[in-house]
């Protein structure tokens, strides 16, 4: 029984960890709310497992609870997710934000340097050069 609950432990902590790291690098909101649905299954299961080895009924609540927090959660995050447009619901990469940030930075000097074209770029009329 117990080499039974060690292998079931190990295959949870591993699928948590791959979920998670899903959750992290996951392009979509779609892909990290499924993950993150995977790693509260994971925690359900994993108190199910603690209390099918030591033969306990008590936790039976905390597993209602968990399963009612995972429900809720997904639910609320399924919604915000209907409601915003097609490109707004994605989370973007570290990356794609510094290039963006970087866009943004040269679009503002490209203004800035035509606007001082545009101020000082002709002479007066009786000037001295």
């Amino acid at each position: 029984m117990t080499v039974v609950v060690v292998i079931c432990s190990v295959l949870l902590v591993l699928g948590a960890a791959f979920a998670i790291v899903r959750a992290e690098k996951g392009p979509s909101m779609l892909d990290r709310t499924v993950a993150l649905d995977v790693v509260v299954a994971t925690m359900i299961v994993g108190v199910a497992l603690y209390a099918a080895a030591n033969r306990r009924a008590d936790v039976v609540p905390i597993l209602v609870v968990l399963s009612l927090v995972g429900f809720v959660g997904s639910v609320t995050i399924a919604r915000f997710a209907a409601v915003e447009p097609e490109g707004e619901g994605r989370v973007r990469t570290r990356e794609e934000i510094a290039a963006e940030e970087a866009a943004r930075a040269a679009a503002e000097e490209e203004e800035l340097a035509r606007e001082h074209e545009e101020h000082h770029g002709g002479g007066a009329d009786e000037e001295v050069r």
